[in-house]
């Protein structure tokens, strides 16, 4: 089994939600006393008192009182700051911790309150959502993704997770289908430079880009776009986008450009975190004038002198980091993130305001979070020092409050399902799929998955729902081989809606189905929340009905060791063929059951 299948699994295990299940109605008001308070409006900081009822702020000041009766919190002049929002992260492994409790841990543990998650796919935001609701989380904003066929972030996903559109009509349907999932907002893969080391020869057309983010809009769905070049920062700026996630990083930002970035009004998050060419705790290069290292440090350079330019011209500059990247952890990398914002040019204050207001703003939701204000949503954290003055000051976290609610420090609160690394598991049914239904949906009303090796040269797969001879529907899976050693091509069928909540099949014996194919071999893999199990079948051109026993499947190691099958925490099952670069596979599948 490919990696594809291990990506969309780790994908399937880190999620998000909107909201925390600990932001409950409170019996009595809570009361901040004694803090330094930076509110984020541009005021300067002042020792006051902060009030909360029902999880929101009903008084802020120097001048302000603790009710009689209100549960005080003692600042003793600590500094007291908004929730940091992160506009750009992917929960995935690569971001260790590698599950989404451990994730939500570690970003409320940074005090960060708030984030966009790039990375899943539309199918599991509703079963997200309802699963980080149960826990301590921050509150997250689920981003739906889109490219061209041949760009970056369709290199790694079928459309499931990442739509591919290359003409304005194709845009303007995507966003159609995809608005029925209830997206907070669509992230657009708008240049293929894959950062100098491949051409550039699928980035996404103005009139496509054009058309996207206007469909987007009369739905109201903010528009971030990855964007990282000079040349496609402008084009993103007359195309109506909303954010741009990315630095641009190829040459320093000209005029022409930042006035027009200025004009169109969009926000800039430039992910700094991610580019730094040495990550905090890494090692030095082994060769630091290697043809690559000198071409990141040259490219870091460039964001750091584009963020300061597009600052200092009124450009609103918001945090994104994305997290969840390699060398990119979840939490820390926000807190470097305002560090890199201080090395660009910004001072400590601004760049403060970067992570809480002007990231509120850029997601339109100043007026429920992002400042210490009246009526906001009560997302706060107490720091020792003055981070204002001193940037480094915000890794001193000493509590964190979501929703008026204690979530890390003194007194916290913290969800039993947070030691939990899934939902609890729902029973198997036999029937998987028999491939009847007419809405192309499994038996289990699931989403099929194409699943296709990854890369920038990937194999070319069509799945299809055909006629049976004799009657009945089955599979169809045809692909032609990509140019690589680890070809593959298959099909997996999630066990629920986006593979989030795993299904205990122990009332089963094993797997069975009916397939015929093109004489080769086929992988076969119960894709579980604790890793894989894989078998191997053959299959002709004749039908032939396969029962394999789950002894049958044997532990694939990745990030570790698998454990041994029990069958408890399945997610999905697939079939996939290994074939040689440049030749072609095919085989026909129908009624997938467990026995």
């Amino acid at each position: 089994m490919t990696s594809r299948s291990a990506r969309i699994l780790l994908g399937g295990l880190c999620a998000a939600a909107l909201s925390t299940s600990i932001a409950v109605a409170q019996t009595r008001p809570l009361a901040v006393v004694d803090a330094e308070i930076f509110d984020a409006t541009g005021a300067a900081p002042y020792r006051g008192t902060l009030v909360v009822k029902d999880g929101r702020i009903v008084a802020v000041g120097p001048k302000v009182k603790a009710p009689k009766g209100a549960s005080i919190v003692d600042a003793k002049g600590a500094a007291l700051i908004p929730g940091l929002f992160d506009v750009h992260t992917h929960w995935t492994p690569a971001g260790a911790p590698a599950i989404t409790p451990k994730i939500a841990d570690a970003y409320l543990a940074s005090g960060v309150t708030t984030v966009n998650d790039f990375h899943q796919q539309p199918e599991s935001f509703a079963p997200r959502r309802a699963w980080l609701g149960t826990l301590t989380a921050p509150h997250v904003n689920f981003v739906a993704r889109m490219s061209t066929p041949g760009g970056h972030g369709a290199d790694w996903a079928d459309q499931a997770t990442t739509r591919w559109v290359d003409t304005p009509e194709s845009a303007r349907l995507a966003v159609e289908e995809i608005a029925a999932y209830k997206p907070d907002a669509i992230k657009a893969f708008t240049d293929g430079w894959r950062y100098g080391s491949a051409p550039d020869n699928t980035s996404m057309d103005a009139w496509t880009l054009k058309a996207l983010t206007e469909a987007a809009h009369k739905h109201n769905l903010k528009v971030l776009t990855h964007t990282v070049t000079v040349e496609r920062g402008k084009v993103a700026a007359t195309s109506g986008v909303d954010v741009i996630a990315h630095s641009l990083q190829d040459e320093p930002v000209d005029a022409d450009t930042i006035a027009a970035i200025k004009a169109s009004g969009l926000f800039y998050a430039p992910t700094l975190a991610v580019y730094e060419p040495v990550k905090p705790g890494a090692k030095p290069p082994v060769d630091p004038d290697s043809p690559r290292n000198v071409q990141a440090r040259r490219k870091f350079g460039y964001a750091l002198g584009n963020v300061k330019a597009l600052f200092d011209a009124g450009v609103p500059v918001a945090l994104g980091t994305d997290a969840g990247m390699p060398g990119t952890p979840h939490g820390p990398s926000t807190l470097r993130e305002l560090e890199l914002l201080v090395q660009a040019g910004l001072t400590p204050s601004q760049a403060l305001v970067a992570g809480t207001a002007t990231s509120a703003k850029a997601m339109n939701l100043l007026a429920d979070r992002g400042t210490l204000e009246v009526g906001k949503r009560a997302d706060f954290v107490l720091v020792s020092g003055k981070p204002w003055e001193t940037i480094t000051d915000v890794r001193r976290t000493e509590r964190v409050f979501l929703d008026g609610q204690a979530v890390f420090g003194p007194g916290a609160v913290r969800a039993p399902a947070n030691d939990k690394p899934t939902p609890p598991a729902v029973k198997a049914t036999a029937l998987i799929d028999d491939f009847e239904r007419a809405d192309g949906r499994t038996s289990l009303d699931t989403l099929r998955l194409d699943d296709f090796d990854g890369g920038r040269d990937r194999s070319l797969e069509v799945s299809q729902v055909i006629t049976r001879e004799g009657g009945g529907k089955v599979l169809s899976v045809g692909a032609r081989m990509a140019t690589k050693d680890d070809a593959s091509a298959g099909v997996l069928l999630p066990l629920t809606r986006g593979s989030v909540v795993p299904a205990d099949a122990t009332a089963f014996k094993g797997l069975k189905f009916a397939v015929r194919g093109d004489g080769g071999a086929y992988v076969v893999t119960l894709v579980g929340a604790a890793g894989r199990w894989t078998t191997k079948v053959e299959a002709g051109p004749q039908w032939k009905s396969v029962e394999l026993p789950f002894t049958a499947f044997k532990p694939v190691a990745a990030r570790g060791e698998t454990p041994a099958f029990t069958g408890t925490d399945l997610l999905q099952v697939g079939v996939e063929g290994e074939r040689a670069a440049g030749t072609r596979l095919w085989f026909e599948l129908d009624d997938v059951a467990f026995y």
